[in-house]
């Protein structure tokens, strides 16, 4: 079955990126076209960048990038779901993809993000980081407002809206691991 993994892409305390990682995977596991399992950074303590060879050798030395490499390769497709700071993603999420390269290539990637504006600017620059990774992402993103979506810019309250959009999100982030697998088997 096709796996997909749900990430969250925020380290910071307080967080509200385990609040709306929780919820995408709370409404991804009422499906039953792919298994879906939440991945959060803070579990994997990965520091700075610190591999010596390119990402592109997959020659990695350190057991936590090991960890994380084995993990991320055990998924068909992702959805991040992603902050916006200072119009862009966040600094943990940008070294977690910057880590590893082979792992990404040929799987789809679908964006949930957060943020005064939604969070579209961070998924604007994470779909220019997926084209170089060889990750499709998928056109529907659900874009999350803290002034619409969030009670006092903290506690999680999506518009009902927002799980259309997910489900749609997660429609095209499975078909099109789906559609990647011939190339990942090669």
């Amino acid at each position: 079955m096709t796996r997909i993994g749900i990430i969250i892409g925020s380290t910071r305390p307080g967080r509200n990126g385990a609040a709306v990682g929780q919820w995408v995977y709370d409404v991804a596991r009422q499906r039953a076209d792919a298994e879906f399992e939440l991945v959060d950074l803070v579990d994997y303590k990965l520091p700075h960048l610190d591999e010596a060879y390119p990402p592109s050798m997959g020659q990695y030395t350190q057991p936590h990038t090991q960890a994380w490499a084995s993990r991320i390769a055990s998924f068909d497709g992702f959805v991040m779901v992603t902050p916006e700071y200072n119009h862009s993603t966040s600094g943990a999420l940008k070294n977690a993809i910057d880590f590893l390269y082979g792992e990404w290539n040929n799987k789809a990637v679908g964006f949930v993000s957060y943020g005064s504006v939604g969070g579209t600017r961070a998924v604007e620059h994470l779909r220019l980081i997926a084209g170089e990774l060889q990750l499709a992402d998928v056109r529907s993103q659900v874009a999350l407002s803290l002034f619409t979506d969030f009670e006092n810019f903290s506690v999680f309250k999506p518009g009902p809206h927002q799980r259309d959009t997910l489900s749609t999100t997660l429609d095209q982030v499975v078909a099109w691991s789906r559609a990647l697998a011939p190339l990942r088997a090669k």
